[in-house]
This record gives C-alpha cells, sequence and structure tokens, in this order.
C-alpha cells in the first residue's frame, strides 16, 4: 500500500523521536562564557535527551592540550577541589574563578542503556583579570623645544591593557588635532604600548601627567607626577664659557711667566762635574784593570 507525503512525514518524525529518547543528547547555553577573577561562573551542560536512570557524568579540564579531571566519580578533583560544585544533572559551578581557570572544559555523559551511550560538549572559559596600577615614568624637566617621552606599563591584567594618558586631569587624545588644547602639540601617543611621546615639548605641555591601564574587567590608574617645561639660558651658557676660558688663559699665563723666571729649573749633577780627590802627601793612586777603581801604594821620599 502506497503512503501518501502526510504519512511519509508522521512517520519519519515518530522515527526521530523514539531514535531521540534511545540517545544521550547534550547542549549548552554559552558555549564560550566568561568571569572576572574571584566571581562564580557556571558551565551549563545540559542533558536534552537520555533514557538511562543514572549516567555518567564526568568534566575534563584541556589546558595546552592536556586533559585532567575535574569532576570525577562524583567528586570534584583537581585544580576545582573545594572551588567548584555539580548543579543536577550536569552543569559545573566554579564559586570563585582564578586566572589560572581560563581552559577549555569537557562535559561528559555516559548512558550504558541508550543506543547512543555517549556524548560531550566543549566549553572555553576566560577568566579576566583586572589590571594592576601600572609603573609610570615621566620626567621632571624637559627645555623648551627638546623631544620627551613618558611611558606606562603592567603585565597583570587578561585580556592586555590599553592605555590612555591624562594631563592636569583632561584626557590625552590620540589625535592631538582632534582637540582645541592639544591642537598645537606634537606628540604620538600609543594607547598599545602605553607610550607618549612629544618630538618637541612647549611650555603649555607642562603639568601632572598620569597613566590609566583598563580592560574589560576593570581599570587602575598611577599616581600624577609633574612635568616642568623650561626656557634654556643662552646668555648665561655663553657667559658661563666665557668665564671657563678666561680663567684657563690666566693659568696658563701664569705657568709661562714661572718657567720664565726660572721656578721650574733644577741643576742636575753630571759625569763630567766630578772631581777626582787631590792626591795626599807620600800616597800614589794606582788604577787596575781587575777592581776598576784606585788603589794607593806608599812611597818613601829620601
Amino acid at each position: 500500500m502506497a503512503l501518501t507525503p502526510l504519512a511519509c512525514v508522521l512517520l519519519l518524525l515518530s522515527m526521530q523521536c523514539y531514535i531521540s529518547t534511545l540517545a544521550v543528547i547534550l547542549k549548552t547555553i554559552n558555549a564560550k562564557p566568561w568571569v572576572n577573577e574571584f566571581e562564580s561562573i557556571e558551565l551549563s551542560c545540559l542533558i536534552e535527551s537520555i533514557s538511562t536512570i543514572n549516567p555518567r557524568i564526568e568534566w575534563k579540564k584541556i589546558k595546552k592540550g592536556e586533559p585532567s579531571y575535574v569532576y570525577f566519580e562524583k567528586e570534584i578533583a583537581g585544580d576545582l577541589e573545594k572551588r567548584a560544585k555539580i548543579r543536577e544533572p550536569a552543569t559545573l559551578v566554579i564559586l570563585n574563578a582564578t586566572r589560572a581557570d581560563s581552559a577549555d572544559y569537557r562535559c561528559e555523559v555516559t548512558a550504558p542503556n541508550d543506543q547512543k551511550s555517549f556524548d560531550e560538549i566543549l566549553i572555553s572559559l576566560t577568566v579576566r583579570v583586572k589590571p594592576v596600577v601600572p609603573r609610570c615614568s615621566v620626567p621632571k624637566s624637559v627645555p623648551v623645544g627638546k623631544p620627551a617621552e613618558l611611558h606606562c606599563s603592567e603585565d597583570e591584567g587578561y585580556p592586555k591593557s590599553q592605555y590612555q594618558w591624562f594631563r592636569n586631569k583632561e584626557e590625552i587624545p590620540e589625535d592631538p588635532k582632534s582637540s582645541p588644547k592639544f591642537f598645537n602639540s606634537t606628540y604620538t601617543l600609543s594607547g598599545e604600548m602605553g607610550t607618549l611621546k612629544f618630538s618637541a615639548v612647549r611650555k603649555e605641555d607642562a603639568g601632572e601627567y598620569y597613566c590609566r591601564a583598563r580592560n574589560e574587567a576593570g581599570f587602575s590608574e598611577c599616581g600624577p607626577q609633574m612635568m616642568e617645561v623650561y626656557d634654556i639660558n643662552i646668555a648665561g651658557i655663553i657667559l658661563g664659557v666665557v668665564v671657563v676660558v678666561t680663567v684657563l688663559l690666566c693659568i696658563t699665563v701664569g705657568i709661562f711667566c714661572a718657567y720664565k723666571r726660572g721656578y721650574f729649573t733644577s741643576q742636575k749633577q753630571t759625569g763630567n762635574n766630578y772631581k777626582a780627590p787631590a792626591k795626599g802627601d807620600g800616597v800614589d793612586y794606582v788604577r787596575t784593570e781587575d777592581e776598576g777603581d784606585f788603589r794607593h801604594k806608599s812611597s818613601f821620599v829620601i
């Protein structure tokens, strides 16, 4: 007997319903959840279909490709021990998430009495970490027209922090041309690297500077630091050079005069100045080849 199209559809639906009642099927509300550090988070693992009364439920944490149990034989284990619980039937609740909990988690359900006896679902958890107080470097004083660099960084925030610079409590825009107050400034600002570089500072660039590091978890700021901008005293520099040259000239003239007057000459005794001692009466001096010195001999005068 031929089946009508409507009968075929009803037959397929009934077969699908029958098969689904003999298969374990999982789903999740959010496959890529995120949470701020030290807050709680649910990794949902919902059982849509199952006929086995007491299925085996396991959770594994996968980090750098290495799996480890966090729920096994109805007990929390591994990194989440005493920090997590299971909400029936299979949802994993992390009570106090830390940055080390960022990883992939796999929910596995085994139902021996079902025709499709195994199913799993993968959830990627991201734990966001608020930035710590950044390290800020601001020069104390810079001469007008000279370059200057300000630096800001911190290494704890996740995701990676972005940086903002402020002068006198007013945010410095990345493009100086976008603000009338900074229109004539010559700087480049990198929100990713945290650097503020002036190619030539102006008197108007003086003020209190501080930096803010921020990400999706929050922000932190360093304390304000004063940067002074001063004019270079050209007249003072020239005067100082003239004084130094004058002092050096006076010293040179003094040394020359002292040399001419003989203060630096000394009389040295040479071999030509040696005078042999006078001969005594009745004594002849004879130089011998072996001794290389004078010897004397007695002589009698009759």
